[in-house]
């Protein structure tokens, strides 16, 4: 959309509101944004069924975060959309990764009010530039212009969604194979990222390990990965499924933890409960 009719658009918008008698809304702060430059652990969970109600329970169970997987779970935007308003109001904040970094999806994702994206397979520092450019407006970045038009600004009710969202969107890129590691430093340098999420399931198959993501192999790339990214002052992220896992971790200094999903938790539950139900019959 052309600059100037942004422009009168929005004039028009906030005008009408005014006349309403509907007073401006505060820019939204980013709890995880903060939490994470203060040094903060976040603990969250991968939300991968797409259900506005799942993702409700989670949000409420209290995480710091629930993470839409819209790279390997069956999330369109309609569906985010969904599950944003589900998760509204309650303690978690929302993050949603992309199935890749391509500007247009990261533009329409941000417009539905996301303030933390993580984006995969961020193998290079001008990879992670580009992902950072896509999520500030300008002349930091290369954002579109139209959040007065969708959720972003609860439909031009913020007024200064455009001046504060450069310093509240979150940006965490992904480092998931050996290329990512020999460019580690870089990319955890790049202005604009604030976590590196090393992923260790990518990344265990991509060092001749896909059947052990615990191989002592792996595990000792993850904990080089994890310091080489504090060291470069940025927040690291890091998901593991097993709870012994989680206090060495967040000791070694992990900021972004992810401890389980919808699926990895209902599914075994659900099979424990069929099973036991039967052996309690006899």
């Amino acid at each position: 959309m052309p600059f100037t009719c942004l422009v009168i658009l929005k004039v028009r918008l906030t005008r009408e509101r005014k006349a309403a008698g509907v007073p401006p809304m505060p820019a939204p702060q980013n709890p995880i944004k903060k939490a994470l430059a203060e040094d903060r652990l976040q603990l969250g969970c991968w939300l991968n069924f797409g259900h506005p109600d799942i993702a409700a329970i989670c949000a409420s169970a209290g995480f710091d975060w629930c993470l839409i997987d819209a790279e390997h779970g069956p999330n369109t935007l309609e569906m985010i959309h969904a599950q944003l308003n589900a998760m509204q109001g309650h303690s978690a904040a929302p993050v949603v990764r992309v199935p890749w970094g391509e500007s247009w999806l990261l533009k329409r994702v941000l417009d539905l009010g996301v303030q933390t994206v993580v984006v995969p397979m961020v193998d290079t520092p001008e990879q992670a530039a580009k992902v950072v450019s896509a999520c500030k407006y300008p002349p930091e970045g290369t954002r579109g212009r139209g959040a007065m038009l969708a959720r972003a600004t609860n439909w031009a009710q913020i007024d200064d969604y455009e001046q504060t969202a450069n310093d509240e969107i979150c940006v965490i890129v992904q480092a998931e194979t050996r290329l990512a590691l020999d460019n580690l430093d870089e990319i955890a340098r790049v202005p604009g990222v604030d976590c590196v999420f090393v992923g260790p399931a990518d990344l265990s198959a991509d060092l001749g390990f896909r059947d052990d993501m615990g191989a002592p192999e792996v595990m000792s790339a993850i904990e080089d990965a994890v310091r080489r990214i504090r060291a470069a002052g940025t927040a690291a992220g890091v998901i593991f499924y097993e709870e012994a896992l989680y206090p060495h971790f967040a000791k070694l200094g992990v900021r972004f933890l992810g401890v389980g999903a919808d699926a990895t938790t209902m599914a075994p539950a659900v099979r424990a409960l069929a099973a036991s139900a039967r052996k309690s019959i006899g």
